[in-house]
């Protein structure tokens, strides 16, 4: 459908298209004629089903269906073209000057209304909303000596591991169009930060999807959650070669019960951050949808999911010829990290692992990872990237390892050399080794670049954060070294790798 829907823009066939979502044709229609005032015939609507009422017609969501605004003198060419791709397309109705909605069935008028009152008429509700900062206990303790069994950890915890097996159970390679797949690698088994189509076989031009989601920051503050949500769907459309140039996101709200002043008022906080990143980073949100009143009753107490927000993003990417992956290429290679990490464990996966929750929540300097997501945008352009990867849960461990066992190839990395912000700079030893490799700060990348691009690479990013933190290794083995030299993880890629697929192997 997209094919055909695509080549009818490009004849200039149609006025307005969107889609049956919510509400089916009813919110479709009702939004479209809004201005105007629309007719339309009922018994003219294609049935999935036979023995739908009038009212079923109307407001059945399914899917796969699209309203269009056609000129009348467009109609039959436009439904030529559709039935040459063996696609169904019906005239259902008009768009009038009578600023009413009229619905007909079998010659019947069964619904007549004012556009006004449609879109206006219901009354606002007013709802009270509070939100109170939770203070948590912060952690106290000290940095482990040897992290490799903290890695491991990590590595398998469920919203880290593979989901390989839920990825190979769906169709990722219709038409064959995809550049960039879900899973990535020497074998193909590795974690991919977006995936790249090609929606038009005969074109270069691609279109990147990622996502972002992170619900733990939520029990500190769902407003930097949803900043964090926002920057990791956009970084990981750096990260695979895109760019900011041509981006648009989709918010997915799924909550408790609106209607208690504690739930509302976290969404309000978390809408709030949604408004300030999209507009700092002029990415516009395009559509998106909710699912709230998630809440249940366990032995005579209410109780609602985290508030959860998923943030997806949509990027155009001229030439996906330049498209990057994320898995280690080549021994030799130089590894940087990109942005600053902040001793910001606040929610981490690090900080769950030993029982907290923490205060410090990660957060987001638009102004500065603009800067960092152009930089590395003009980078890819230049084709010196062999491959980059965004630190996101777990931090710079998760993300080094999920490079190397993904390429095959082990790494040698130095802590030392990470630009790195702890809550009291001034002293080295408050530079921990464990905050380091676990913190999430937002806006970093892992790069590997060519010996003989060194130069050229740290060019581009003149000015802003980075560290050259190590190689890529010609054997398998996988060591970190403490910020004071010591070895503070020491393992190979088999066993890295190992972690992250068993707890979901297929």
């Amino acid at each position: 459908m997209l094919d055909v829907l695509l080549e009818a823009r490009d004849r200039n066939l149609y006025t307005a298209i969107t889609d049956c979502g919510a509400g089916g044709l009813s919110s479709a229609v009702g939004e479209m004629a809004a201005e105007l005032g629309a007719k339309v015939y009922l018994e003219r609507v294609p049935l999935k089903y036979s023995g739908l009422s009038y009212m079923e017609i109307w407001i059945s969501e399914s899917q796969e269906r699209m309203v269009l605004a056609v000129p009348p003198d467009n109609s039959e060419e436009l439904i030529k073209l559709f039935e040459k791709e063996n696609v169904e397309a019906t005239v259902i109705g008009e768009f009038t000057d009578t600023k009413m909605l009229q619905l007909y069935y079998k010659d019947n008028l069964v619904c007549e209304l004012e556009m006004a009152f449609l879109h206006s008429g219901l009354p606002s509700i007013p709802k009270k909303a509070v939100f109170v900062q939770t203070k948590h206990r912060e952690p106290r303790f000290s940095c482990p000596k040897d992290l490799t069994k903290t890695l491991l950890a990590l590595l398998s915890r469920y919203d880290i591991c593979s989901k390989e097996w839920v990825i190979r159970q769906y169709d990722h390679e219709v038409q064959g169009g995809s550049v960039l797949k879900p899973l990535t690698g020497v074998c193909n088994d590795g974690p991919s930060d977006a995936s790249i189509v090609k929606p038009l076989l005969d074109s270069q031009r691609g279109l990147i999807v990622s996502c972002g989601i992170n619900f733990r920051y939520g029990f500190i503050d769902p407003y930097w959650m949803a900043a964090s949500c926002i920057d990791e769907a956009l970084r990981q459309i750096i990260a695979v070669g895109g760019s900011l140039e041509e981006v648009a996101l989709l918010d997915n709200f799924c909550w408790g019960n609106p209607d208690k002043p504690d739930r509302l008022g976290s969404l309000v906080r978390a809408t709030l951050g949604c408004y300030d990143f999209a507009k700092a980073f002029g990415a516009p949100f395009i559509s998106g949808k909710d699912s709230l009143n998630n809440e249940f009753n366990v032995r005579g107490k209410s109780v609602s999911i985290p508030g959860t927000l998923l943030i997806s993003a949509l990027a155009v990417m001229p030439d996906v010829r330049k498209a990057v992956s994320m898995y280690a290429k080549n021994p030799t290679d130089l590894i940087y990290v990109v942005g600053l990490t902040k001793e910001e464990l606040g929610g981490s996966h690090y900080y769950d692992l030993v029982g907290y929750t923490g205060n410090g929540v990660p957060k987001v300097d638009a102004r500065r990872s603009k800067a960092i997501f152009n930089a590395l945008s003009r980078a890819s352009a230049r084709g010196i990237i062999r491959a980059m990867h965004d630190c996101s849960d777990g931090g710079l461990g998760v993300a080094l390892a999920e490079m190397a066992f993904s390429g095959g190839l082990g790494m040698d990395i130095f802590l030392a050399e990470v630009p790195y912000q702890a809550s009291d700079n001034s002293n080295q030893a408050a530079k921990r080794n464990d905050f380091i490799l676990f913190s999430e700060s937002n806006s970093r990348f892992i790069v590997e670049v060519e010996r003989k691009s060194q130069g050229e690479f740290e060019a581009q990013l003149k000015g802003l954060p980075f560290g050259l933190i190590g190689c890529v290794a010609k054997g398998r083995d996988f060591r970190v070294f403490g910020v004071c030299g010591e070895v503070c993880i020491n393992t190979n890629i088999a066993e890295l790798k190992d972690a992250w697929q068993k707890p979901l192997r297929w």
